[in-house]
This record gives C-alpha cells, structure tokens and sequence, in this order.
C-alpha cells in the first residue's frame, strides 16, 4: 500500500488533487475519527471513505441501499486494482460463500453490504472475529423520516455504535436539508462527528423549465439536440412509463422502460444495457437511478412534477457526474400540481402531509420562479449565491413579461359566462369559438365571450387559465371534474381596477449547438477524435463485461482528445488514469490517438 492518502489518489485513482474538503475528511477518518459528509452527487463522496479504508488495518465495511450501485463500485474499484466485493441477496450461494471466505481471510479492502444484511446476528458474529478499519453509511438520507426516501431498515444502523463503539463511522449524503441533516446525526449517534457540507451546486448543469402542453413533442425536439447521448427520462407512474418508451423507439429511438412492475430478470437487464451503452434512453419512474453510477449521462427530463425539491435535486443530479457539460429539463403543469397535493391530502399522518405538502409547494416555487433557478434550488438547502448562475433558462433567456389584463378580463368574464360549472377546455372551446357538437348542445356559441379569444391559440389559454389559477383569480375545484369558478380576487381585474402580466409562456428548448470541436475545462477538444475513443472504450467494456465508465470516464476521454498523449509518462497524466488501467488499458488508446495524430 502506498504511504499517503495524495499517493493512493494518483496511483490508484488516476487523480492529481483532492477537492475540498476530502484530505481532511480522508485524514480524519484515518485517525479513528467519526464523519457526517453532505456532497453533491459526483463530489467525490466515495473517495471519503474507500481511501481511508485502503490505509486502515482491517476491512472497510460499506453500507448501501442498493444492490446495483455495490455492483457499480465493486467494478470500478476492481478495475483500479482494489480488493472489493459485494454481499446481498443478489448472489448465487456459491459465490456468497467465496466473498465470506475471502472476508475471513483478509482478501477484502471493502465489503460493500445492505443494511438487512450487515445487521443480521448471524453476520455481527462474523464480524466480532474480524478486523474493521471503518463503517461508511452510503445514502444516510434514508435513515430520517424528513428524508425524501425513508427506509425502515436504515433505523437499525445506529446499533453499529453500540456493537462496534471502537471503529469510526462515516456517514454520507448528496440530499439533505437542515431537519434531515440533524435527524441522521441523533439517529447515528454522531453528534461528536465532525460535520463537512460541501457545496451542493453542479455548475455543468443547466436547468430548465418549460410549460407542458404537448409533452411527447416538446421531449422529442429536446432529444434531438442530444445525438446519440445518455440520458434518463422521468416519470410518475409506470403506464406512463410504458407509454413514453413505446413512443421513443416508434421514433427509432434506443429507449426502454424502466419500473417496479416489471420482472426482475428484465429490469437488470434494461440497466446493464443502459450501463453499457447498449441502451441511450431509459424512461422509467423514480424507482430508477438511485443505484446508478454510470458517470456519463448528459441529460435528465422530468416528464411529471417530483414531489419534492430533494427529489428533483438528487435525479438531476445523475447527469453530468464527470463533470462535462449536462442538461436538465423539467416539464412543468398544474395538472401535476393538483395530482400530487390529492395524493397528499389522502395521508392519514397529518405531520406527515404538513411536510410533504411544504416539500411540494416549495417545488412548485421553484418551476414557477422567475429568477435564476439555482439561486432557489441551492436557497432551498441553505446554501446563497452571490450573483446568478449564468446557466438556466432564465439566466440564458431572461422572461419577457406580457400585459395580459385585457385577455385575463376575458377568461374570467368566460368563466363566468358558463355559469363556473366546465372545465379549462370547455372554456378554451368557447373563447376560441369552436364549433364542437357539445358546445353547440349547450347554446354557449350564442353567449357574449365566445369567439373573442379566436386570435389567440389554445396553448396561450391554457397558460393564462392556469396563471389566474395560480395568481388567486380562479379556484380549480379538483374533487368536481377540474371546475374553473372566480374567487373574491377576480372582481377587481374584471372591474378594470388591477393589472395582470405574466411571463411568456416557454414551450420549448433552444437548438443545441453543434461542431466538431467541444470543450471541456477550458480545454479544447477533437470530437472525432473523442468519439473513437468512445468505442476503444466500448470495445474493451464489452470484452471485459463491465460499464465502459469503468474503465475511464467521459472527462478522461474528453482530456485524452485534448492533450493528445503519446506516450505511457503523458497518459498518466490525464484525469483519472491510475497505475493499474495503465497497464491494462494504456497502449490501445495510445496506439488509436497516435494515428489520430498521424492523420491530421
């Protein structure tokens, strides 16, 4: 083993510097002390605990969640040339017994474990006879009530304090506001711990926000400017899941659906696809992603609303974890609103509704914001920003505010017409004068509104319906078919003694911009050159059967097409190349960027 924390990172990861604050966490651990870590999701959380468990007497015990993401952390630390494994229900029994046995005899750096697993008694007692250099507590968000993704197994962690009061304890978290953060430090037993919250914002990250209104064709146009790169889609429920996928690969797309419902055999199989590049596009719900390591996904889609601002944070939060340039859209409507709130309100646990409604309104806030979304976002954890972040939508393409009062006059003055007993589209049908056979039946083509609105589309409606939903004017009464009826607030703008402005609707995304050059850090970049090395790396992941993000990350392929190394001395100098890929991965992406060179 090597003997400083600085030489394990570059000859065993490949990376020159620590980010802050992992030298200190990494010394501290290594001293015997506890840790309470909050960093961004691609931060660099696992380099906390893995090397001071490389420099402890004993075996690092890691526990996790998900049985996928051990899978994950088991490949990319083995093809580092780390002694790891994984233990859960995923294992044949005969390679269950062949990691016990290499636990018993001291063949492990890291054990990666669920939580059921690690606390079985059966377990603890194997764990007596054997030396611990650390716990780390991976995704310690889901041991708190005011977690976005509570497990009832996580409660029983904090029993490790008790059975093992020797051996220091990390706890780590990418999503965690002020009442989560406090809840895992008591439940843990980790008030003496030194807390690090790093900052929680992802500047390769562009945010946006678009008003739904013909989804499929509003994703479709995103898509386009994203070639043939990896991505998630999101949704809320599995048919609309199904749905989604079906309309992807009708496109001629490389998408898969993605959810609980499905086989298990499937819904590995639909993620070692994805993992390996097989699949470009996975749609599935928020039961997706979590366990997911795979550091090259450009561009996330919230298809429906998250419930939640920690939701939304962690999900988007899986594009652009090797830090290259990354998108992520959200397509807003109110009709996700009022869905999610109806699932809340049918809580029995009035606390927990409090909360979930607080989370959702304060979701809503963020979709509907005006200003730089990251300033509300990071707000939202606690964390301010100096100026704006100069990469959102409305940073990029600041709103242009509309006088609507005379349109707003009309819609309420509809709404009103129709006795407040139809829907949004009914009242859309007769502002626009639509000849519908309904409408006709009721005799609304003779009321004064109709037809006023005609020279306006049915989207600009909708929108303005909505806005006066939102501003106070009009009520949507959920429980009763989504009947549009005034509130007191209504009068004044009708009367003429209000104004009303709203932000131009945005329905759609800019064209990406395309070229053979890229960059990447400052550092100018051959795409082509890039792209070659994709499919070396492709080539090799496929042989070896693992992600290619195993084997180097985007960044690394993206420095290589950069600095154009030639040799083995140049190519350890690149992000991410340690001594072992070196050795097994080095002359092939030589032997491809010297040609490269050869041909310019």
């Amino acid at each position: 083993m090597f003997s400083n924390p600085q030489e394990t990172l570059k000859k065993i990861f490949g990376y020159d510097s620590f980010r802050p604050p992992q030298q200190e966490i990494i010394e501290g651990l290594i001293r015997g002390e506890d840790a309470f870590v909050l960093m961004p999701t691609g931060g660099g959380k696992s380099l906390c605990y893995q090397i001071p468990a490389l420099h402890r007497p004993g075996i690092g015990i890691v526990v996790s969640p998900l049985i996928s993401l051990m899978k994950d952390q088991v490949d990319a630390l083995t093809a580092c040339g780390v002694r790891a494994a994984f233990y859960n229900s995923s294992l044949k029994a005969s390679d269950a017994r062949q990691v016990l046995a290499r636990l018993h005899g001291r063949e492990l750096d890291l054990l990666y474990v669920a939580p059921e697993r690690l606390l079985n008694d059966e377990f603890v007692q194997r764990l007596q006879d054997i030396p611990i250099s650390l716990f780390a507590i991976d995704e310690a968000h889901c041991i708190s009530q005011w977690g976005h993704d509570f497990r009832p197994e996580y409660c029983q962690l904090g029993r490790l304090r008790q059975l093992f009061p020797e051996i220091p304890l990390i706890a780590l978290t990418a999503t965690a506001e002020p009442h989560t953060r406090q809840d895992i430090l008591e439940r843990l037993h980790l008030q003496q711990a030194s807390c690090y919250v790093s900052g929680f914002d992802r500047p390769n990250i562009r945010y946006t926000v678009l008003e739904k209104q013909k989804p499929f064709a509003q994703l479709n146009a995103f898509l386009q400017g994203h070639g043939d790169e990896a991505g998630i889609v999101y949704c809320l429920s599995r048919k609309r899941v199904e749905k989604v996928a079906a309309q992807l690969v009708g496109a001629g797309l490389a998408a898969a659906a993605y959810h609980a419902g499905l086989p298990p055999a499937r819904r590995r199989q639909v993620q070692d696809e994805f993992l390996r590049d097989d699949i470009r596009i996975i749609v599935a719900t928020v039961a997706f992603g979590m366990g997911i390591d795979k550091s090259n996904i450009r561009f996330v889609v919230h298809y429906d609303l998250p419930k939640n601002i920690e939701s939304y944070y962690q999900e988007t939060g899986r594009a652009g974890r090797d830090g290259l340039a990354a998108e992520a859209l959200l397509l807003f409507g109110y009709g996700d609103v009022a869905l999610a709130r109806g699932l809340i309100e049918q809580s029995n646990n009035p606390e927990q509704k409090r909360i979930e409604l607080h989370k959702l309104n304060a979701m809503v806030g963020f979709a509907e914001a005006l200003s730089c979304r990251r300033r509300i976002l990071l707000g939202y954890f606690g964390e301010l920003m100096a100026e704006d972040c100069g990469n959102c939508d409305i940073c990029l393409n600041p709103p242009e505010l509309l006088d609507v009062t005379e349109d707003g006059r009309k819609a309420l003055s509809c709404v009103y017409r129709v006795g407040q007993r139809f829907g949004m589209g009914h009242v859309i049908d007769v502002l626009r004068g639509s000849r519908s056979e309904r409408l006709l039946e009721l005799r609304h083509d003779r009321l004064s509104t109709y037809g006023i609105g005609a020279d306006k589309t049915q989207e600009y409606w909708g929108s303005l319906l909505r806005h006066l939903v939102h501003q106070g004017f009009l009520q949507q009464d959920v429980a009763n078919y989504s009947v549009l009826k005034l509130n007191d607030a209504a009068w004044p703008l009708l009367r003429g003694e209000e104004k009303l402005t709203m932000a131009r609707p945005r329905v759609r995304t800019a064209a990406a911009a395309k070229g053979a050059r890229r960059k990447v850090g400052g550092l100018e970049y051959s795409q082509d050159l890039f792209e070659e090395l994709r499919s070396l790396r492709k080539q090799l992941a496929d042989t070896a059967g693992v992600p290619p993000f195993v084997i180097f990350a985007d960044t690394t392929l993206a420095e290589m097409a950069a600095n154009l190394p030639t040799d083995a001395m140049a190519l350890m100098r690149v992000h991410g190349v340690g001594l072992h890929k070196l050795e097994r991965y080095g002359s092939a992406f030589l032997k491809v960027i010297r040609q490269f060179r050869a041909q310019e």
